[in-house]
């Protein structure tokens, strides 16, 4: 397994940005899993807190760990977040051998990154063919009534960035699946969400588990999120 620092200018962003990316030693076109970090994390924090490297290596996994500010990877005043992503995945489709579609290509994320990567999913199904988050803040609305949030969303959201409006478009889906601990302060948010998508019969995968929000949790769980990718991609468990 190789890992690579990668600096990069960000024209979405206008300024300089970075990535680890987690490449297995295998031949290629790899397939590809975008991996989203936390509100209080940066784009380091998936290889400094998890054992991403064994994981990734061991299912064949591409993984790519950009930055996302404090943006909940939206298009925001001070920075085009969710555009820095959409430019991550050309870049990288233009520097490796991936498989440059859906079928190859997952995102996931924990907290702030699991709204970004279920947001992202379900906005461009023609990028992402699967989805998997961990302990995911899925309320939108909530964002900008937060005390502590609202320095970062001067206005509410709209529904382009709200995965519960996102999940009743017509459309195609990237299969979903995602998890919470049960003694999160997020479970109702999941809950709710997977609630919202029986409604719909979306068709996806929910589980809790013991655990709170926590590297302990998202270090354990990260390996069935990435198994299910694995398994959207090729069909084999």
């Amino acid at each position: 397994m190789s890992l690579l620092h990668i600096g990069y200018f960000s024209q979405s962003l206008v300024k300089q940005s970075g990535m680890f990316v987690a490449m297995p030693d295998i031949d290629p076109p790899f397939r590809t899993v975008y991996l989203l970090h936390g509100l209080s994390d940066d784009y380091t924090i998936w290889q400094r807190r998890t054992s991403i490297e064994r994981y990734a290596d061991r299912l064949g996994l591409m993984v790519v760990m950009p930055d996302g500010g404090r943006s909940f990877y939206c298009d925001l005043p001070y920075g085009k977040y969710e555009g820095h992503i959409l430019e991550t995945v050309r870049f990288i489709d233009h520097t490796f051998r991936t498989v440059d579609a859906p079928g190859g290509r997952g995102i996931g994320g924990l907290s702030m990154g699991g709204f970004g990567a279920m947001k992202l999913g379900l906005k461009y199904p023609e990028l992402f063919g699967s989805v998997a988050t961990h302990s995911s803040a899925l309320d939108a609305k909530r964002l900008h009534t937060s005390e502590d949030l609202r320095g970062i969303f001067p206005a509410p959201l709209g529904p382009e960035d709200d995965p519960f409006a996102l999940a009743a478009r017509a459309g195609v889906k990237p299969a979903i699946r995602f998890d919470c601990g049960a003694d999160d302060f997020l479970i109702e948010e999941n809950r709710r969400f997977h609630a919202h998508l029986q409604a719909l019969g979306v068709p996806h995968t929910y589980a809790e588990y013991p655990g709170a929000h926590s590297w302990e949790y998202w270090d354990e769980h990260i390996v069935e999120a990435l198994a299910f990718h694995v398994e959207q991609m090729t069909g084999e468990r």
